[in-house]
């Protein structure tokens, strides 16, 4: 595996923070530089802003507070997970996010801040999709979602990667879709790839939880996949922060 996916240390110790300047704080975080723009100097932020200030609103307005545990935001040096307690509301499911529209759990929050001169979250089915559309027009992956039911407090978690997204990936992801797994030889046809290249881009999303693999009938005729969304896979990746990734 390579090497950048297997540092999961945390780049800060752990803070507990006020709802009022998370934002703030994860952006300081996240900046990676500053650019001129018409009104002077603009930070530049290595994650869209617009996509990082929804996952963690979305976390924060859907999350269920019936559970006594916070809202977690791992800064990772090749990801962000933002874990909001709770599993997704009604009929909602990792796999249908990006399509579903919005089932507010608690609507009265959502429909209260939106009255604000700067509401801090997207109007109602929209937040999730300008997640979607904003990442893929900075040529990075699109968000990972997954629910965490073998905890102990039930839990969403969304991850947001810091890699360039290959150009093949929307192919690829659009060919699983309609037909199901994929296997090397596929993969080759559809890229114009060897072999070798295509095994080892396989590997990659793998790693990056994009894909999982299936190899009950043999490693020589493994298939690929996209995760069903439930932690197990993720975990199998080595992706998913565990406790002991937390620590100094």
């Amino acid at each position: 595996m390579n090497e950048k996916w297997q540092r999961k240390n945390l780049s800060r110790c752990p803070k507990l923070l006020d709802h009022y300047i998370t934002h703030a704080y994860v952006l300081d975080e996240l900046a990676g530089g500053l650019t001129l723009a018409t009104s002077g100097f603009r930070t530049i932020h290595r994650y869209p802003e617009r996509v990082i200030k929804e996952a963690i609103t979305n976390a924060l307005i859907h999350r269920d507070y019936r559970l006594n545990r916070d809202v977690q935001i791992r800064i990772f040096d090749n990801r962000i997970e933002v874990l909001s307690p709770g599993l997704f509301p009604g009929r909602i499911t990792a796999a249908t996010i990006q399509r579903a529209g919005s089932f507010a759990r608690n609507p009265l929050l959502a429909s209260n801040l939106r009255e604000f001169p700067e509401p801090p979250n997207v109007d109602t089915g929209e937040g999730v999709r300008m997640m979607f559309t904003v990442m893929k027009a900075n040529s990075l992956y699109p968000p990972q979602y997954r629910e965490l039911c073998e905890q102990a407090q039930e839990a969403v978690i969304v991850t947001l990667l810091n890699e360039e997204r290959p150009p093949v990936w929307e192919q690829v992801s659009d060919w699983i879709d309609r037909n199901g797994p994929l296997s090397n030889s596929e993969l080759c046809a559809i890229a114009g790839l060897d072999t070798l290249k295509a095994s080892k881009l396989l590997k990659r999303w793998v790693a990056q939880g994009l894909l999982v693999s299936d190899t009950s009938r043999g490693k020589r005729h493994a298939a690929y996949l996209k995760p069903v969304g439930g932690s197990d896979t993720f975990k199998a990746t080595g992706l998913l922060s565990t406790p002991s990734d937390n620590e100094n």
